[in-house]
């Protein structure tokens, strides 16, 4: 309850934005994930005393598990390009919901991305794109050994 007693909730555009986003990823099958940021997630749009107690670095959101508590920056509505962007986010988020840590809910999103159409012919040069993909090679460096000059993204 101390986490959302000490953070503010989404104003009601915010929260279109997020159905919208959560919309893309149950069109495209992601009903388990679409179901706890639905059903189970509490909204925030401002860090709670746990949050500003840890830091945390440039971040387009942050998951307090288990408590379900996601808060959303600024940059998820304003860098983020369209609903199929903040869905990659949010996708990210869910395995935070389920408990997995940030390498394996990096790892995770970037084999789906394709599966919500989040693909780098489309967003390749983006900012949201780019800095997951280098959290992403910096974590989970495996994922971008391919091609001949074994640096390439293994995972198109």
């Amino acid at each position: 309850m101390s986490l959302l007693l000490t953070s503010e909730e989404l104003p009601y555009d915010q929260r279109q934005t997020v159905k919208s986003a959560i919309a893309v990823l149950e069109q495209n099958g992601f009903k388990r994930e679409s179901f706890a940021l639905s059903h189970l997630t509490s909204y925030r749009r401002t860090d709670n005393w746990w949050n500003r107690y840890l830091g945390h670095h440039a971040a387009y959101a942050a998951t307090n598990f288990p408590f379900e508590v996601l808060t959303l920056y600024p940059d998820f509505f304003d860098v983020a390009t369209d609903d199929t962007e903040r869905a990659a986010i949010l996708l990210h988020e869910s395995h935070h919901l389920f408990g997995s840590g940030e390498e394996v809910a990096l790892e995770k999103t970037w084999h789906e991305k394709s599966r919500i159409g989040w693909t780098s012919d489309k967003y390749g040069n983006t900012r949201v794109w780019n800095n997951t993909r280098d959290l992403t090679a910096l974590s989970v460096p495996q994922l971008f050994s391919c091609g001949s000059d074994g640096k390439s993204d293994c995972v198109k």
